[in-house]
């Protein structure tokens, strides 16, 4: 991974029957298929949903390759996280809490770090494609609501236009939830409000993983950082420009997991407890940060190297993983 610059001067479970989700989980590893990058069908998560309509959020993981784009519904997300998967591609977690688009998509399956990533939430539901037949069991014993097609078939899809697997849509109201209408970067304990003072002047900032990049270029006009993905401008499904209020760069360990797709590409997990040095991105600005998160359980704190907290510019927020 490597980061350029351009410089002019983001819980308990309703109770089910064990033995029911042991059965679930058996079967569906045995009826589904593969997760991953690689071809083949992907495995369906087990893990039957509780009272997911009292959950502070719903995370979609969404498709980020080529033939994914434009995705659908991806700029109403509150929050945006940009993770490295197997072959060093990108893949996306859209995070929605105040507004809730009428379909989300291209839908893709989860990986381990989604896992730790979402605990920072009150369990959230999770909707996603599917899974490793190996990380089933993880997914099952998760905080969170776990939404695929098996548990929710009549709330996804298959658009014609695109071929499998980039084809795969969410309806959003035909899953157990309902938008909180408040911010998901309330529940990260993070607020909106003015920027911190210094600061530099800043154009653009690309983030690359091996296989893919992420730039963000401002625009005063807009009053957002444009994004552009493996060197073209992101849209929304209408043609529209996608943009972000505030990015952040979070500087992070990514290792290998036990985890790997049928094309032998191991599934990296990318380490979000702990601490290290980020870069906020807003207004045009670019300030030097800390991050910390002391457990899977706590939230994610972004402070100035003097440990102020830093406020974010009102709208989207992006969070990108670069690798340390």
């Amino acid at each position: 991974m490597s980061v350029t610059r351009s410089n002019t001067s983001a819980r308990s479970r309703t109770p089910a029957a064990a033995l029911l989700a042991a059965l679930l989980l058996v079967l569906l590893a045995a009826a589904g298929c593969a997760g991953g990058n690689g071809p083949g069908p992907e495995s369906r998560s087990s893990s039957p949903p509780g009272t997911a309509a009292d959950a502070e959020v719903l995370a979609v993981k969404i498709d980020n390759v080529a033939p994914a784009r434009p995705q659908t519904g991806l700029e109403r997300a509150d929050i945006v996280y940009v993770e490295q998967v197997e072959a060093g591609l990108s893949r996306l977690l859209a995070v929605y809490s105040s507004d809730v688009p009428p379909v989300i998509g291209p839908v893709r399956s989860a990986r381990e770090t989604d896992l730790e990533l979402l605990r920072q939430f009150d369990r959230p539901v999770l909707a996603f494609s599917g899974a490793q037949s190996g990380l089933l069991p993880a997914i099952g014993r998760a905080p969170l609501d776990a939404v695929p097609p098996s548990a929710a078939p009549r709330a996804y899809f298959r658009g014609a236009e695109r071929p499998a697997p980039h084809n795969l849509y969410l309806r959003p109201e035909r899953i157990p939830y309902t938008a909180s209408g408040t911010k998901a970067v309330e529940t990260l304990g993070l607020r909106f409000g003015p920027a911190p003072p210094g600061g530099e002047t800043e154009d653009s900032r690309t983030v690359r993983f091996p296989s893919a990049r992420t730039t963000f270029t401002w625009s005063a006009e807009r009053e957002r950082w444009l994004v552009s993905m493996d060197g073209s401008p992101a849209r929304t499904s209408e043609g529209r420009p996608l943009g972000a209020a505030t990015v952040i760069v979070q500087n992070v360990t990514v290792r290998p997991s036990a985890f790997g797709d049928r094309s032998g590409n191991n599934t990296p997990f990318t380490e979000t407890v702990g601490s290290g040095t980020a870069q906020v991105l807003r207004d045009g600005k670019a300030y030097d940060a800390r991050w910390a998160r002391t457990s899977a359980d706590a939230d994610t704190r972004f402070t100035t190297p003097g440990g102020e907290r830093i406020d974010l510019a009102e709208g989207p927020l992006w969070i990108v993983y670069a690798a340390r």
